[in-house]
């Protein structure tokens, strides 16, 4: 059911919007609103999918209501009613923020499509939203213990920046989940997060795939091809395990990072791109740098902020949340109810030397829930958690 909002000083046009609308589809209920100002407290108490809104009217008129709604509900699409010498007025609310604006007296025709392309505006939105809640879950980061606690503050104060961020920590830990966090509560969030692993690229391939190529430029290139940089324009383009790039495409990403400029492989046009870097390795870029194998000045570009994720065996106190997690997420994946773990089991792993950390102990509690009891016990995790 699509709730509608007619908010109309003229009772003849209001009651015919309200009919229109009613008659056209059973499952719209209609609402009605005299004025801007009792518009007003009607959508500030009622969830609307769509407010048709004249412009001018007593106590509030429409464009005040626009901006008055766009601060406190955004996600409704408003349609402006204009008569004829309302235009200007109407074309000022769009560029405010309506979705569109229809003209008195109104053409049935171009009504109904506007109330149903508004209406599937909404949804979008909505779909949207649950999409997002659904991502920010996925990447959640789970635990409370201090180096956690430390790392969630760094994001919340990061985040919002354009600052390049450098993720550090043994494989395992959950790097990808800082750079999706970052991504998820940044400004850039409404645009793509690219992520390339550098180590799982042939060195000879790498350029291409994070600069494009065009048609001709090595035997395999058939055809014009935008790499990662161009994909992630506006976004965040993740660089997982960066300490494997070969010297070479170092270079150019230290163009990139220093003119927003990249240019394909075989060609000689520039391309301006818009992108936050966030990168992150396992390796000591350090001891890299000594060796030869990274440039010192690449990573003083990518170094503005440093955030390192600790090893579990370094954050034992999180065990119990995080067996906790997995065990629902894997009980939702197979459609069974959760199994618990008792608690000598809990202190037991939490004892165990995690060389593989975050993902070790999800695939540990994997193979508990599938080999183990209706409750995990201590004889369980000697038998089935045993590397």
């Amino acid at each position: 059911m699509s709730k509608i909002l007619v908010i109309e000083d003229e009772t003849s046009i209001r009651r015919v919007l309200t009919k229109i609308l009613s008659e056209e589809n059973s499952s719209y209920e209609v609402d009605e609103a005299v004025d801007g100002l009792a518009g007003y407290e009607k959508i500030k108490q009622t969830d609307y999918d769509l407010v048709l809104c004249d412009i001018k009217m007593p106590k509030m008129d429409g464009v005040e209501l626009l901006e008055a709604v766009k601060k406190i509900k955004p996600e409704i699409p408003m349609v402006m009613i204009s008569g004829h010498g309302d235009m200007e007025t109407a074309i000022q609310a769009m560029r405010l923020g309506a979705f569109d604006y229809i003209s008195k007296p109104p053409d049935l025709n171009r009504l109904l499509n506007t109330v149903r392309n508004a209406l599937d505006k909404k949804q979008l939105v909505v779909e949207n939203k649950i999409l997002k809640k659904i991502v920010h879950k996925q990447y959640e980061i789970i635990g409370n213990s201090e180096p956690i606690n430390h790392i969630k503050l760094m994001i919340e104060k990061v985040a919002p920046t354009e600052a390049r961020v450098l993720i550090t920590g043994p494989n395992g830990t959950g790097k990808e989940l800082v750079a999706h966090q970052l991504h998820q509560n940044s400004e850039r969030s409404d645009f793509p997060l690219i992520e390339v692993n550098c180590a799982a690229i042939p060195s000879e391939l790498i350029e291409s795939e994070l600069f494009g190529h065009v048609k001709g430029a090595f035997t395999s290139a058939v055809k014009d091809r935008a790499g990662k940089f161009e994909a992630a324009h506006g976004g965040t383009l993740f660089l997982d395990e960066i300490g494997d790039m070969s010297l070479s495409a170092q270079a150019k990403v230290l163009r990139a990072l220093q003119e927003n400029m990249i240019t394909r492989v075989g060609a000689e046009k520039d391309i301006k791109v818009d992108v936050r870097v966030v990168a992150a390795t396992n390796k000591d870029l350090k001891k890299e740098i000594e060796a030869g194998r990274f440039r010192e000045d690449l990573y003083h570009r990518l170094a503005v902020i440093l955030i390192h994720v600790p090893s579990l065996n370094d954050r034992r106190d999180d065990i119990p949340l995080l067996i906790e997690h997995f065990t629902e997420k894997i009980a939702s994946e197979q459609g069974n109810a959760p199994k618990k773990f008792s608690q000598q089991a809990i202190q037991l792993l939490q004892e165990y030397d995690w060389t593989g950390n975050i993902r070790e102990l999800r695939n540990v509690v994997e193979r508990l829930i599938i080999l183990g009891g209706s409750e995990i016990s201590e004889t369980d995790v000697k038998l089935f958690a045993s590397k």
